[in-house]
């Protein structure tokens, strides 16, 4: 099997987009109490600075490029074992590690959630995609 860019571009785009919905529109308020952040503070950041949007997205090109490479190796090849794998890395690395930042810095486990779900249900989407959609042969 081979890579399917166009796919991990798909990945990399929706996950991107699934990050703005995550952060502004479904837990905007919850993450700026927890992060002690005030409305004020947030809308002083200068919208028109551009590069972290572009750096993510470029970090989502790698995420997805990388999480296609383990799809390949595992033969995930349905939207089920797709996300299975999405969701086993974040089991298996992405949760225990930062949580145990998380615990040593004594941040809230409210938190947690909301930083660390967005990649869970990202790397579950991406791996579904990935999983899901098949290459045409030329």
């Amino acid at each position: 099997m081979k890579t399917n860019y166009w796919a991990v571009l798909v990945c990399a785009v929706l996950y991107w987009l699934l990050g703005g919905l995550w952060y502004d529109l479904l837990f905007s308020k919850q993450w700026m109490a927890l992060e002690h952040m005030s409305e004020a503070q947030a809308s002083s950041a200068n919208p028109v600075w551009i590069w972290p949007f572009i750096l993510t997205f470029l970090l989502n090109l790698l995420i997805a490029f990388v999480l296609a490479q383990v799809c390949i190796w595992r033969n995930a090849n349905t939207a089920g074992r797709g996300a299975a794998i999405g969701v086993l890395l974040w089991i298996g690395i992405v949760g225990p590690i930062v949580y145990t930042t998380y615990m040593y810095e004594m941040r809230p486990k409210e938190l947690f959630a909301i930083n660390e779900f967005y990649p869970l249900v990202g790397l579950c989407m991406m791996g579904a995609i990935l999983g899901a959609w098949k290459k045409k042969a030329a």
